[in-house]
């Protein structure tokens, strides 16, 4: 089967051409890619970039300072871009029709804000960076890196003129110390007499504290007493006002009762006559209750009458009930035997005449309970008229007691409103002389709080003057000290600007110099696995991606399923279709190899590995598809480009694996484009062949699991096709 298998390949014109082109696809695909971003950093000089120059110009310490002319011939030395210098206007239009991917506008007062580093606020250099992104994005991402570099140098430039600046001043600084040494002696000579004086005056100062301690004494004393006296005076008038206070609402209370007692004496004779005609009043219940007990006596025997007969009426009432009933019953036998009109109408009267019977019965059982309950009510009743009746006689009797002392209270009510107006009239006058009390007292409290506050005026000055004489004594002692160190202070002051004087006169700057407080700071790098281009760099991603695309060509081209003979076993069939597929796996990755390792002049750390990789690699992928495609067709080419497309962005061939979407991670592992990445990034840079047999055995893996399903698959299509046509023949 192997054997016409590839005769009927060979033999076939329309299917051996595309079997050719589909070799070079894997090629063509990565190795376009590779050629034409093999290295773009080699040409960034032949990219268009405007640049304006609006500096004016400045002037730093009668110097000429034209920092954007200097950046213009950096710029041009550099050869980073293709920078071209143009006007303003020429650069807003060379963007808008896309001559230019990039604008550097350096402003009119670039050199100026320069100058203005001691001012009290300084300015900023700024240059305007203007990329054409919507032309092309990633000449806007180089740019920006350029931008950095221009403005290091820049800074680099501004730092070296300020140390220039700042080396000069440290020498005019050095000669400004000699001067200050010089005026430092002058002033320890002056020092020194003015320790003398110090001395003389912490004299004075002693004296003068000592006398005040003793007025200090004097006021304190002066001050306590007539503190004490206005306390004094001011508790009188408190006491003389409320006894003023008190007097008046006394006398106001003693008017009010006067008023009072007189309405209490109308109000008593208003209450004896009340109670006079309250007294008839009761006199006549009294008459009234007995009558009323009377009737109730009356109406409770006539309730107990009428109770009994209520009751033989109830008894009544059964016995004709029960004799209706009885009456129906002997009449039932007469009644079957009248006609049916009849019936019925007697049957009727004999329903209602017992109906009512009932009826009457029961009313009259609610009768004798209510003349039970009545005559029950009236007894009740007849001991509460009892009752209120004792209650009145007595109410009679307290009602004349009343009545006889009301002429005692009378008598007492007079004499109340008689003491109440002699009183009211001694009250007030009390108030009167209370008002004239306090109004002395108040005046006396006034005078007294003036001395008070007079003295304690005179206290405090005194203690003021005590103290800060003191403090001045103490004072004094500090400045003789303080004068001392002056005096020690300005001899040191003079040795220390000498000093310095021979220092800065020691300063000696260069270029050198200028350049190392401009830059003090390189940075060494160490490459540790190289990558010299972006051609190497991306070869692992592309070439993984040109075979895949070249095993999904394959399966169009080549008929994975339908055999070339008639089948006479699984393992036979599946094994002449992996034969055709194997060798042209390994002539791909063969012929892929050998142009991006020898067309393009990539550099590898092990090349029979990376040919390796290659070839397992592609036989991946090609039975990847070839089990896909086998078992579901054409949907099989669906789900193997899907499989593509998940592969371009969770490989981490390009952008590193944590800059993805969280959710695209997930697939990382799960894809064998994954770890043919890896295996070619060790076989071509890192040299880890321990991490590229590891990524390999997954691949194989891969290779070995789709081969197995691929050969249940034609396993069961051999048996169902094919296997009874074999036992047949």
């Amino acid at each position: 089967m192997i054997g016409a298998e590839w005769k009927q390949l060979l033999r076939t014109r329309k299917m051996l051409v595309p079997m050719i082109a589909i070799l070079f696809i894997p090629v063509l695909y990565a190795g376009m890619f590779l050629w034409a971003f093999w290295d773009p950093y080699a040409n960034m000089d032949a990219l268009p970039v405007a640049v304006v120059n609006s500096d004016e110009g400045a002037e730093l310490d009668g110097k000429k300072l034209a920092i954007g002319d200097e950046l213009i011939d950096k710029l041009e030395e550099s050869k980073n871009f293709n920078f071209q210098v143009v006007s303003k206007v020429d650069a807003e239009k060379g963007l808008k029709n896309q001559d230019y991917y990039i604008a550097i506008e350096i402003p009119e007062n670039f050199s100026q804000h320069a100058t203005t580093l001691l001012d009290e606020n300084p300015e900023k250099l700024t240059m305007i960076y203007k990329p054409n992104e919507g032309y092309n994005f990633l000449s806007a991402q180089i740019g920006e890196t350029a931008m950095e570099r221009i403005r290091a140098e820049v800074n680099e430039k501004v730092a070296s003129t300020y140390a220039e600046q700042m080396f000069d001043s440290i020498a005019m600084m050095g000669d400004g110390f000699g001067e200050a040494a010089d005026g430092a002696g002058e002033l320890h000579e002056g020092a020194s007499k003015l320790s003398d004086g110090a001395n003389d005056l912490k004299g004075y100062l002693e004296t003068l504290a000592s006398s005040t301690i003793t007025l200090k004494d004097g006021s304190d004393r002066l001050a306590k007493g007539t503190n004490d006296a206005a306390k004094g005076a001011a508790d009188l008038n408190e006491g003389i006002g409320t006894l003023a206070s008190g007097a008046k609402e006394l006398h106001n209370g003693a008017n009010k009762a006067s008023a009072g007692a007189s309405d209490l004496q109308a109000g008593i004779a208003n209450y004896t006559a009340a109670v006079e005609k309250l007294k008839n009043s009761y006199a006549q219940i009294g008459q009234k209750e007995t009558e009323f007990g009377q009737a109730v006596g009356t109406i409770n025997e006539k309730t107990g009458a009428l109770n009994g007969a209520a009751q033989k009426l109830t008894e009544g009432s059964k016995n004709v009930n029960a004799g209706i009933t009885g009456l129906s019953e002997q009449l039932a036998p007469i009644l079957a035997s009248l006609p049916e009109e009849q019936q019925a109408a007697l049957k009727g009267a004999l329903g209602q005449l017992q109906q009512g019977s009932a009826e009457l019965s029961g009313g009259m059982q609610e009768l004798s309970s209510g003349t039970a309950a009545l005559h029950e009510g009236t007894a009740q009743l007849k001991g509460a008229a009892g009752q209120l009746s004792e209650a009145h006689g007595q109410a009679l009797a307290g009602l004349d007691q009343l009545n006889g002392s009301s002429s005692q209270l009378k008598d007492g009510a007079e004499s109340l409103t008689q003491g109440n107006g002699a009183l009211a009239q001694g009250l007030g006058q009390l108030s009167d002389g209370a008002t004239k009390a306090q109004a002395g007292s108040s005046s006396l409290v006034a005078g007294l709080n003036e001395l008070n506050a007079g003295t304690g005026t005179l206290k405090e000055g005194t203690g003021t003057l005590a103290s800060k004489s003191k403090e001045l004594a103490d004072g004094s002692k500090t400045l003789t000290d303080g004068m001392k160190e002056l005096n020690e202070g300005t001899l040191t002051l003079q040795e220390k600007l000498t000093e310095a004087n021979e220092t800065a006169s020691e300063v000696n700057p260069t270029e050198k110099t200028y350049g190392m407080a401009a830059a003090p700071v390189n940075v060494d790098k160490e490459e540790i696995n190289k990558v010299p281009n972006y051609g190497t760099g991306f070869a692992p991603y592309f070439l993984s991606l040109g075979l895949f695309v070249g095993a999904l060509l394959l399966s169009i081209v080549f008929p994975l399923v339908e055999p070339a003979i008639r089948p006479t076993g699984a393992f036979r069939w599946m094994a002449s279709k992996v034969s055709v597929l194997t060798i042209v796996g390994i002539v791909q990755a063969l012929v892929a190899v050998v142009v991006i390792k020898y067309g393009l002049g990539m550099e590898t750390v092990n090349t029979p590995l990376f040919i390796l990789t290659a070839i397992i690699t592609s036989f991946t992928f090609i039975a990847i598809v070839q089990m896909l495609v086998s078992i579901l067709g054409d949907p099989g080419r669906f789900v193997a480009i899907l499989i593509l497309i998940l592969q371009l962005t969770t490989s981490a061939g390009t952008f590193p694996l944590e800059l993805i979407p969280e959710p695209l991670q997930i697939f990382n592992v799960l894809l064998p484009m994954t770890y043919s990445v890896q295996a070619f990034k060790a076989s071509i840079s890192t040299g880890d062949f321990a991490h590229l047999w590891a990524n390999n055995g997954v691949l194989i893996g891969f290779t070995v699991a789709c081969l197995a399903i691929t050969f249940g698959y034609f396993a069961l299509v051999f048996k169902k096709r094919y296997s009874a046509q074999t036992v047949e023949a």
